[in-house]
């Protein structure tokens, strides 16, 4: 029972100075400031605001800028939207009752180029003196292509005879009536010579040109003075082109068969 008696009895033992900063409790410090916190980078101003890169762009760009993103942006227009319609019903006039050409507004084009050719080319040529003896004969040997014309002038009244046939009727058509006629007409002879001529080879429009071919050379043996001006409006040209012949082996002259594999 005694040491029972000493166990209560003991008095418990009080923290005295001697014990360990350790034991007592932490109180947090107040007085520590925070660590100091990174500054945030100053906002650009209005005198400078950074674009893509390194540029600048100053008060007056800016302005420049909110002016052009204030203006509409304007549709492009239709390339072709101001022409006329040239698309006519059937039954509608073309013009609409409206002359091609005003008479005051005439193209320039046409008047310079009229002109031109007038001054160039006359009609007529003054200078010619060709000799209309009862016995004068001028021959001579006109070609085009394959088309052949012997061709003789001797005076007479403007006559044409072709292979005993005469003008109109070997020719019926007038276009190759006017290119016939073309040297006889420059020189001025076309009512006081007779033209005779014997045809062979080639086509209509080829025998022609052949003929006119024969009758500017037999005109050059009447007057050699007359070579400059027919020369001038190529009566005097020979004109060497023909049909290239075809070659073995192709359809055409390089026309060839079409290719296939198998």
């Amino acid at each position: 029972m005694a040491e029972n008696e000493d166990q209560v009895n003991e008095p418990e033992e009080t923290p005295t100075e001697e014990t360990p900063a350790a034991e007592a409790p932490e109180t947090p410090a107040a007085e520590e400031t925070p660590a100091e916190a990174p500054e945030a980078p100053a906002e650009p101003t209005a005198e400078e605001v950074v674009v893509e890169g390194d540029e600048v762009l100053t008060d007056d760009d800016l302005e420049y800028i909110e002016e052009e993103d204030e203006k509409p942006r304007v549709k492009p227009a239709i390339p072709g939207m101001d022409l006329e319609v040239d698309i006519v019903r059937e039954g509608d006039d073309v013009l609409g009752g409206r002359p091609r050409y005003s008479e005051d507004e005439a193209p320039d084009d046409e008047e310079s180029e009229t002109s031109e050719t007038e001054d160039e080319l006359p009609e007529t040529i003054a200078d010619a003196s060709i000799d209309l003896a009862a016995g004068a004969r001028y021959r001579a040997t006109g070609k085009r292509k394959t088309a052949v014309a012997r061709v003789t002038l001797k005076p007479g009244t403007g006559a044409y005879i072709i292979n005993g046939k005469p003008l109109d009727d070997f020719f019926p058509r007038a276009t190759l009536q006017r290119t016939i006629r073309q040297p006889l007409e420059t020189v001025g002879y076309e009512t006081r010579m007779d033209v005779v001529a014997a045809m062979h080879g080639g086509g209509v429009s080829a025998q022609a040109d052949a003929l006119r071919h024969g009758i500017s050379r037999a005109l050059l043996e009447a007057d050699p003075n007359l070579r400059s001006e027919l020369k001038r409006r190529g009566f005097l040209t020979r004109d060497a082109r023909v049909k290239e012949r075809k070659k073995a082996g192709l359809k055409k002259a390089r026309k060839r068969p079409q290719f296939s594999k198998r």
